[in-house]
């Protein structure tokens, strides 16, 4: 008997092994298509808005001039006294703090009115 169970094994291996339809080139093709799909749709959507805004911001720091108002990512705000190379000191408050960070502390620019 335990022959015959043994003998109708292959047989039943081989019946499933036909049932099972391969995938071809280009059913494992399409998940790796979506893969792909869902990356660019990421890239365009998040990092290349974040990527121009950093940009836009770096040339505005880069064109920052004494008197302009500014915000740092910590919150603090004042007006340009001093801008060395990547140090900026800015002015705060009535008592005229003086606090001197670096250049990419700074988060928004608020250019100074010119006296036409």
């Amino acid at each position: 008997m335990l022959s015959i169970l043994l003998a109708a094994e292959p047989v039943a291996s081989e019946a499933a092994a036909e049932a099972v339809p391969t995938m071809g080139l280009l059913d494992s093709f399409i998940p790796i298509a979506m893969l792909v799909a869902v990356m660019g749709l990421f890239y365009f959507i998040s990092i290349r808005p974040q990527r121009k805004k950093e940009k836009e911001l770096r040339k505005a720091v880069d064109a920052i001039a004494v008197g302009d108002k500014i915000v740092t990512i910590g919150g603090i705000t004042g007006t340009v006294a001093n801008i060395k190379e990547d140090e900026v000191t800015i002015t705060t408050s009535i008592a005229h703090s003086m606090i001197t960070f670096k250049k990419s502390a700074i988060s928004t620019i608020i250019k100074r009115e010119s006296a036409d």
